[in-house]
């Protein structure tokens, strides 16, 4: 059987943000070139991927060092300069890699990103921001996932009147507007779970709504303790 070929990602900025997604990507079983003005970053990160290398990629001429590369995609993950972002976003357009991903702070430089070429734009510091404001707001469920900024998937604990009944008899859908989507039970967990079967206690539900319908399960476990 012929062997898929390995896919190759140049990770531009080695921040927190860009070491993490460079480590991961070799992790995965990508080819890695991972890139840093900073010395102590290379050196950092040098053991974990294909290859590091300290290059100022603010300076056009150090870019076109790099030459064409058959990269898969590119990660743009540089925190000390937005023309160094443009410019690496720029050289990996021009470069034909098909996939472009650059790190922002805010929409408005996420907007010039865009604009310029970059096939999606991430806000790792807005992202932690919003799931920490969601588990501070929804502090009785067990863990959330955000989805978009309207919609997120919760667990939470079986509130007590939940016990012993079905899903056909809570009408959570009806009631709140929330779709179950598994129930975590004794460490295993129900995919698409019975909707007559009872719930049993410390069932743990996986639901898929709005935050403000999440909130209010949150606050009705809370009115029940």
């Amino acid at each position: 059987m012929k062997k898929s070929r390995q896919k190759e990602y140049v990770v531009i900025g080695l921040g927190r943000f860009g070491s993490s997604v460079a480590k991961q990507l070799e992790a995965n079983g990508c080819k890695v070139l991972a890139i840093d003005r900073n010395e102590q970053h290379i050196r950092q990160i040098a053991e974990y991927v294909t290859l590091a290398m300290c290059l100022d990629v603010g300076d056009e001429e150090a870019l076109e060092e790099l030459g064409g590369r058959n990269f898969d995609g590119a990660v743009i993950s540089i925190g000390h300069s937005l023309d160094a972002s443009v410019l690496a976003t720029i050289w990996a357009k021009e470069q034909g890699i098909k996939q472009v991903i650059a790190k922002a702070y805010d929409e408005t430089q996420g907007k010039i990103l865009a604009k310029i070429g970059a096939d999606e734009i991430v806000y790792p510091e807005m992202e932690t921001g919003v799931h920490l404001a969601n588990n501070l707001a929804f502090n009785n469920l067990v863990d959330t996932i955000e989805l978009s900024s309207e919609y997120s998937i919760g667990e939470v604990t079986i509130l007590t009147d939940w016990i012993g009944k079905s899903l056909i008899e809570l009408k959570l859908r009806d009631k709140y507007d929330v779709n179950v989507i598994a129930i975590k039970r004794n460490g295993s967990l129900i995919v698409n779970p019975a909707a007559d079967a009872p719930n049993k206690k410390d069932d743990i539900f996986v639901l898929l709504g709005t935050n403000n319908t999440l909130k209010k399960i949150a606050d009705a476990s809370t009115s029940r303790k």
